[in-house]
């Protein structure tokens, strides 16, 4: 095996380095003169007919916000177009909140997605520990709208979806959305240091895990209203692009290491080790049923509640999420499995999704690891493969931009963590 595979080598450091240089020259060409994101093309071309959406413009405020703390030319200025776009052409000043998109003629796409507003939280975070004029006005907005019209405070979770006008609430129910949630509300409390946004992680936090240990660690995606699992939603059409029957295993690494940062900053002792125990078996779980499934390397998008696969697609979010999350578990638990785990990742990481030639990551490979455009055409935006670039050698109890910010600002003048234990 490769030394640049393998965790702590100083190659594998400067693989990823590379990698996080790549990408950042690679989306460069992201903003639209009002701001908003471009989908980015196979080779970073903006496709200007796809929508402007909310949720890759956040992505990209945030990736660049990170980007300008780690040293990069002109990712401050790019991270203020993105968040010129979440102020301007994709904020909904009649009703509030934020659209989630824009169309190229300039029509706004209906609806007001949870998913997408979790996102504005996570972007006005990292850009306010950026120190990016407006994100803390943007912080502010985006928290309360959010507090209003998506937690549900009784139930300790998110609700899905309103219509334009905020005067009709979706009866759907999902976890993706709150998944998000949990990533945005841990970011808030470590670089604001309120603690409110660190117990609601938790509430969702337990409530998944709890759903999960009823289906032998898959993690039900869809919901009715009152909450209850819907398990078979979408089963006649298994290949939904929003809302895909079955378990999602990129999921349950994803969610794995979002227990493991909450776990890390909020607990001790006894329940400090419940959660890691609950985190390993989410992710034992997916790569288990994922990993290698149909005789080819790659993770497969979903499978059936006994583990079968059912869509066989690779997309390069599941693959960022399993580097992170054997990365995480090894520094947590020192078990040498997680250690190779992560050395195959790289290795498969490497040789099939790295676009060498193009740069970035191909979004979405079919079942022989060949190129597919079905899901995710292009390469729309950085985020996961961008922090699968940096987590591995991160704290584990404090979230992405905050780690940096640590960093940047000289460690005991930074402001990252004031939401954690530790600090």
């Amino acid at each position: 095996m490769s030394g640049k595979y393998i965790l702590d080598s100083e190659e594998n450091r400067e693989f990823l380095k590379s990698m996080t240089e790549n990408l950042i020259q690679f989306g460069r060409r992201f903003p639209s003169s009002e701001g908003a994101s471009y989908y980015l093309g196979d080779d970073g071309t903006p496709l200007t007919g796809r929508y402007r959406e909310t949720w890759i413009t956040c992505r990209m405020a945030h990736v660049y916000s990170i980007g300008h703390m780690l040293g990069y030319a002109h990712c401050g200025e790019l991270a203020g177009c993105a968040l010129k776009g979440l102020n301007g052409i994709l904020h909904d000043k009649k009703n509030g909140g934020w659209y989630a998109g824009v169309a190229s003629d300039g029509s706004i796409v209906p609806g007001k997605q949870c998913y997408a507003h979790a996102f504005v939280i996570l972007a006005a975070t990292s850009a306010l520990l950026a120190e990016r004029e407006g994100a803390k006005e943007l912080l502010e907005e985006a928290l309360a709208f959010y507090d209003k019209y998506f937690w549900d405070e009784k139930e300790g979770l998110a609700c899905d979806a309103w219509n334009t006008e905020l005067t009709v609430q979706d009866g759907y129910r999902g976890i993706n959305a709150n998944m998000h949630t949990v990533e945005a509300f841990l970011a808030v409390a470590d670089a604001t240091g309120d603690l409110r946004y660190r117990e609601r992680a938790g509430r969702i936090i337990g409530r998944v895990l709890t759903w999960a240990s009823l289906n032998e660690d898959r993690i039900p995606e869809h919901f009715t209203r009152d909450w209850k699992p819907d398990l078979d939603c979408n089963k006649d059409r298994p290949d939904d692009p929003f809302k895909p029957y079955g378990a999602t295993p990129g999921h349950g690494t994803e969610w794995a290491r979002l227990v493991l940062q909450w776990a890390a900053g909020s607990t001790d002792g006894r329940e400090q080790k419940q959660y890691i125990d609950a985190a390993a078996g989410l992710y034992n779980r997916a790569i288990s049923d994922a990993w290698n499934a149909d005789g080819a390397q790659g993770i497969v998008y979903t499978t059936d509640w006994e583990g079968k696969p059912v869509i066989h697609d690779r997309m390069h979010w599941t693959l960022a999420e399993a580097i992170n999350s054997s990365a995480v578990l090894y520094r947590i638990t020192k078990d040498k499995k997680y250690f190779d785990d992560y050395a195959v990742f790289m290795k498969y990481l490497d040789e099939k999704v790295i676009d060498h030639i193009n740069g970035s990551w191909f979004h979405q490979l079919g079942k022989d690891n060949n190129l597919l455009g079905t899901v995710w055409p292009g390469k729309p935006d950085l985020y996961h493969a961008f922090q699968a670039t940096l987590i591995p050698y991160m704290p584990v109890d404090v979230s992405v931009a905050a780690s940096v910010c640590y960093q940047w600002k000289g460690g005991k003048n930074a402001t990252y963590g004031q939401g954690s234990k530790r600090v």
